[in-house]
């Protein structure tokens, strides 16, 4: 949570947070009756309205975003992080309850009257900020581009190259959801269905595969490949290729035709972060959604955002060693004790320990003491290592301590108890 956090104040976007339930049409509005039987819904005793707990916040935002938008800046960046819930069965990858961060981008940088091309260079900046957060924290946890792939495809840009290659709009929704589902399909199966839209087996394979080469060094009208034309969807993504290459993350892309992040609701650039060669699910996924502030009564407002979940990214980060564990965990997370107080064992020290314990807190230090009746000095020492403590206080006597250094094992003899907030400042800096 700290990270999403760090990562999102890092890149300008500023802290939001909305109800844990909604009312149930608020889900249905975006998504349609069919997403029902994936929540938890309610309805209060005596009650008359339907609710739902969160399962996502993108429809929340836009809700409150539609409420607010004239008093809000162009453009908006806010994030938040918290708790979201599924009414599905848990397994490894997903669970009934999780925590999520989501960063959005509402608005453009440009004035509505900019020129069309203006507007879509002004969205392909957006998206390569949104997506520049989300690897900025992926770099934050010790990941790099040799390990996670951001898979990237344009929904409007796929739409226009299916027309150009006669497949009409009616059928695209069909398509979509084939796409949507090649994971679940033998490369075979995938192929014949995929026929059916006017596709060779080879052509089959480069969907299969999903990876194409598009970048700004493509001259105009060059094919992509050698089996399947693509020459108008790289020139329709090519602003994107140039944001993205500004914002020095191109190395961690991978423009991906198979990606389509479901029908519901967008209308551009989609993505989705995955472990290179991993078997787990995405660890974050988003896209644009230009329309959804106004479906929520707003003004037409081009937005882009992602979530990315807690449950997936730890599979990950523990299948590498990279989750933190034990102190590197307490100071990762800014919760490790700066001090254990405890007694030498003579009733004048034992007297002073709570003053002691009380004195540090006041001064803002993060303070622990022993509630054990022993006064093994042994035993409570390793009870300081235990919780992650920086320095364990040995009160010797009414007015005299030694100060202990947990991880070096230095020791200060005879420090004052008139003074120890400032050697405990002095020994932790």
């Amino acid at each position: 949570m700290e990270a999403w956090r760090s990562a999102s104040v890092r890149f300008g976007f500023e802290e939001i947070d909305g109800p844990t339930f909604e009312h149930l049409g608020l889900y249905t509005v975006k998504s349609g009756e069919g997403i029902v039987s994936e929540l938890f819904s309610f309805r209060r005793s005596g009650g008359e309205d339907d609710y739902a707990l969160r399962p996502e916040f993108t429809p929340t935002l836009a809700r409150m975003y539609a409420a607010m938008a004239r008093q809000l800046p162009r453009p908006t960046k806010w994030f938040m992080a918290g708790p979201f819930f599924r009414a599905e069965r848990p397994q490894r990858g997903r669970l009934r309850e999780f925590l999520q961060w989501n960063a959005d981008f509402i608005g453009l940088d440009v004035p509505d009257d900019a020129s069309e091309d203006a507007r879509m260079e002004a969205r392909a900046r957006a998206d390569a900020e949104v997506i520049s957060c989300c690897i900025g924290f992926l770099r934050e946890m010790g990941l790099d581009a040799s390990t996670i792939r951001v898979k990237v495809n344009h929904r409007h840009a796929l739409s226009r190259w299916l027309e150009s290659r006669s497949i009409p709009a009616s059928r695209h929704t069909e398509l979509f959801t084939l796409l949507d589902a090649k994971g679940k399909m033998k490369p075979e199966e995938f192929a014949q269905k995929l026929s059916a839209f006017g596709f060779t087996t080879q052509q089959a394979e480069i969907f299969q595969k999903g990876l194409i080469r598009v970048t700004i060094d493509n001259p105009p009208g060059a094919p992509t490949d050698e089996v399947l034309d693509l020459t108008f969807f790289s020139e329709a993504v090519a602003p994107l290729v140039r944001a993205l290459t500004a914002a020095g993350v191109l190395d961690w892309i991978d423009f991906d035709l198979s990606i389509v992040r479901g029908l519901a609701y967008y209308t551009g650039m989609v993505f989705e972060v995955h472990e290179a060669g991993g078997k787990e699910r995405a660890i974050a996924g988003g896209g644009r959604y230009d329309g959804l502030v106004e479906l929520f009564g707003g003004p037409p407002t081009p937005a882009v955002g992602f979530g990315m979940g807690d449950v997936v990214l730890s599979l990950v980060l523990e299948d590498r060693g990279l989750m933190p564990t034990g102190t590197a965990m307490l100071d990762r997370t800014g919760i490790r004790p700066d001090c254990f107080v405890i007694s030498n064992g003579t009733p004048e020290a034992g007297a002073q320990v709570a003053r002691v314990v009380a004195s540090l807190r006041s001064a803002g230090l993060h303070a622990r003491h022993s509630y054990k009746a022993t006064g093994n000095i042994g035993k409570l020492l390793k009870d300081a290592a235990a919780c992650g403590a920086r320095l364990a206080i040995i009160v010797e006597s009414d007015t005299r301590a030694t100060v202990k250094n947990l991880d070096s094992g230095a020791q200060q003899t005879d420090a004052s108890l008139a003074s120890i907030v400032e050697s405990v400042r002095a020994a932790i800096r």
